[in-house]
């Protein structure tokens, strides 16, 4: 059977899904990085990098703010690998298809470690709230909650999604569609 008649509408529609999302990453990650070596290069910027960070911020926000420029680098590379895959994946390339279900991995670890950072964070901030608010401020607890909430669901929501794509993408059906010459 030819090769063109076997192509799932899933696998196509995916493909122009993540082709149009990470060409837009990409297109925003270059504007970044244009952005974060020409504007953030001032003395003014560099010394503020230099100040010691406040005694109760998470080490971990201490690293991104140390090295964001590494951190924005990564983010361009990171679209571009994930533009090229989706182009790969259109065309039933197979290595695009494992790089796919490495990329969806990587999505779920991603999302389930971001709900661990959210909570590192978001218990540093309502520390500062409780000692910074004035005594008439509203209660910004709910609201702190409400985030926490949503961001979980999210989180697992896409790694739900991303688990059912990988496990698409690992399937004989899927599989069979793809070539192995690049």
């Amino acid at each position: 059977m030819d090769q063109a008649q076997n192509r799932s509408t899933f696998i196509t529609v995916m493909a122009w899904i993540f082709i149009v999302v990470s060409g837009f990453c990409t297109v925003i990650s270059i504007l970044q990085n244009i952005m974060i070596f020409t504007v953030f290069r001032s003395p003014e910027f560099n010394q503020a990098l230099q100040a010691p960070p406040p005694p109760d911020m998470p080490p971990i926000m201490v690293f991104m703010i140390n090295n964001f420029h590494i951190l924005f680098i990564a983010f361009l590379i990171f679209s571009v690998f994930i533009l090229v895959s989706s182009v790969g994946l259109l065309k039933r390339w197979n290595w695009a298809r494992l790089c796919f279900i490495g990329i969806m991995v990587l999505g779920i670890i991603w999302n389930l470690g971001g709900i661990a950072l959210q909570f590192i964070m978001f218990s540093s901030m309502q520390e500062q709230f409780a000692a910074n608010t004035h005594p008439d401020a509203p209660d910004m607890q709910f609201f702190v909650y409400a985030i926490e909430v949503i961001s979980v669901l999210f989180a697992v929501g896409f790694s739900i999604l991303f688990g059912w794509i990988t496990k698409c993408l690992l399937s004989p059906k899927i599989i069979a569609e793809f070539r192995c010459e690049s």
